[in-house]
């Protein structure tokens, strides 16, 4: 058997199966962060960003790429999402942004990716509303936190 999941048996590409998997409730949590200027960090506490309102474009930017996933990841499987939730915190000591996505699905595959992608995408959106006061902002930090359902059941990264 193939060690790879998305390899065939002649070395092809190849959407995994899921069609056998039974129907579970699912959800995976990711998180991440940006690191900004002081100047960016007054310009959002004091609502002063041209854009508008960073955190609801952000987190409606964050929802829709949950949902699109599978239109940017190849392979990836559509998912019928039930819930997406985006939510930041700003850390003003370290001058960063911290994002966390969390996903729910009943179906038969997790959605790690989507959690992941919808982390990923409204911190981008950060970095855009604010790149005019601030070119040097970093984003980093992505990873999953945690991820329940399926198989492989409850998985929560060390030390949360």
């Amino acid at each position: 058997m193939n060690e790879f999941t998305h390899i065939d048996e002649k070395g092809r590409a190849c959407m995994v199966d899921v069609s056998e998997k039974p129907q579970s409730a699912r959800g995976a949590c990711a998180s991440g962060s940006i690191k900004v200027s002081q100047k960016v960090l007054d310009a959002l506490r004091e609502d002063k960003v041209p854009k508008g309102d960073v955190f609801a474009a952000a987190r409606i930017a964050g929802i829709m790429a949950a949902k699109r996933t599978s239109d940017l990841i190849p392979l990836c499987h559509p998912l019928s999402l039930s819930n997406v939730t985006i939510d930041f915190k700003t850390l003003s000591d370290k001058k960063k942004i911290s994002c966390e996505c969390s996903v729910k699905l009943v179906g038969n595959t997790g959605a790690e990716m989507e959690a992941l992608t919808g982390t990923s995408v409204a911190l981008l959106t950060i970095y855009d509303m604010c790149k005019a006061l601030d070119k040097e902002m970093e984003i980093g930090e992505i990873r999953l936190e945690e991820k329940f359902g399926g198989k492989s059941g409850l998985y929560k990264r060390s030390g949360k």
